[in-house]
């Protein structure tokens, strides 16, 4: 499981940032949240496959979260791609789809959904679940929570002990399905451990402290807060809808995370460490993200771990 920040800067890209894109992958996919102006020019050099996306979830509509769709459809139609796309976003995302389709001449031989959606739960699949909530930004804004669903541990000396031998029936009782043996059923709660906690990342989009967010990334491995703006900038973070490093911080303590990744940073700041000093004097386990870092998610959120 990996996490690849494609672009970290606000409104407008900087020589060293690119407009908000990350990518995630995960069980064989690759999960793509945001997709700013030249986010596949960005997966190029992170050597990120856009084919390999099924789903990409749009935070809300401003350009900056969503001009690079129209070159990315175009991109995957010319690679003859002809597996279904599912974008996933605020109420809206359907007629800004319909007009990126419509941008230039080029054949799609693809199936593009476009889901509407509200808070809730988005997806849940055998391997994870994908959930979100409204934030507050100037417009309608959802952040979202990627969940991974990790089954107990399978106890192999508990199944023979009841008389099991190792097989397909071992397998079936690790996914929860009863096995027959002899007159009596063997069920999956006598030969699994105790519910293990998967990883679990959030990602705020644009938002002003919201008290969804806390409750969304309660107890998250990775929370991604956007930082517009340093310490003291708080008025106006609040005029246009963001957040600054240490009104991020709190919001990383209040939901109890192992870690906080900060990004969407504006362009007066030439460094990131005014905006990571200021977090961490809040919350230690801080970092900035830069364009293309990657973490291997596992390691990096048991990195505090005795």
């Amino acid at each position: 499981m990996e996490l690849t920040f494609l672009g970290t800067s606000a409104a407008i890209p900087s020589k060293k940032r690119n407009h908000s894109s990350i990518a995630l992958k995960a069980f064989g996919e690759v999960f793509l949240f945001d997709c700013g102006e030249g986010t596949q020019r960005q997966m190029a050099k992170a050597k990120v496959s856009p084919m390999k996306i099924k789903k990409i979830f749009i935070s809300h509509l401003h350009g900056d979260h969503i001009l690079g769709l129209p070159g990315m459809i175009q991109t995957l139609a010319f690679r003859g791609r002809t597996e279904p796309l599912h974008i996933f976003g605020p109420p809206g995302t359907k007629e800004m789809l319909e007009a990126a389709i419509k941008l230039g001449y080029f054949s799609l031989n693809f199936d593009i959904y476009a889901h509407e959606i509200g808070p809730g739960k988005i997806i849940e699949k055998e391997e994870y679940l994908i959930t979100c909530t409204e934030t507050e930004h100037t417009v309608p804004n959802l952040a979202y929570c990627f969940e991974e669903k990790k089954k107990p541990r399978f106890l192999r000396d508990k199944a023979i002990e009841l008389g099991l031998k190792p097989g397909p029936a071992f397998g079936k009782l690790h996914r929860g399905i009863p096995v027959r043996l002899g007159d009596k059923i063997i069920k999956p709660e006598q030969v699994l451990g105790k519910p293990r906690k998967g990883i679990k990342i959030t990602y705020s989009g644009d938002t002003r402290p919201s008290k969804n967010l806390v409750e969304l990334a309660e107890e998250s491995h990775i929370l991604i807060h956007e930082a517009t703006f340093e310490a003291g900038k708080e008025d106006k973070a609040s005029e246009t809808g963001h957040s600054t490093a240490s009104e991020a911080a709190k919001i990383a303590k209040k939901s109890n995370v192992k870690n906080l990744i900060l990004t969407h940073l504006s362009t007066r700041y030439k460094r990131s460490d005014i905006i990571e000093k200021a977090a961490r004097r809040i919350f230690k386990d801080t970092i900035v993200a830069h364009d293309l870092m990657t973490i291997e998610v596992r390691k990096y959120a048991s990195k505090n771990d005795d």
